[in-house]
């Protein structure tokens, strides 16, 4: 079993978006605050009903998230 969920966060020039790996999760936000926030309610509403163990995670699943960005070159 699954402790955590792991989902990644990339900006796409206007928005946030955030995506599970583990569950078909998808949200998105003007922030990355807004983007967690939005993150944690859609997978609550996702598992709402849902035993956890039926995508291979335990009862009550951490969440890791991880963030995509560009390299920038360094400005002298």
């Amino acid at each position: 079993m699954e402790r955590i969920i792991k989902a990644l966060i990339a900006y796409d020039g206007k928005y946030y978006c955030a995506r599970c790996f583990e569950i078909d999760v998808f949200t998105q936000g003007k922030t990355i605050d807004e983007t967690i926030q939005n993150l944690k309610e859609a997978i609550t509403l996702h598992l709402e009903g849902i035993d956890p163990a039926e995508y291979g995670l335990v009862k009550n699943p951490g969440l890791l998230i991880m963030f995509e960005c560009d390299l920038q070159p360094a400005h002298v």
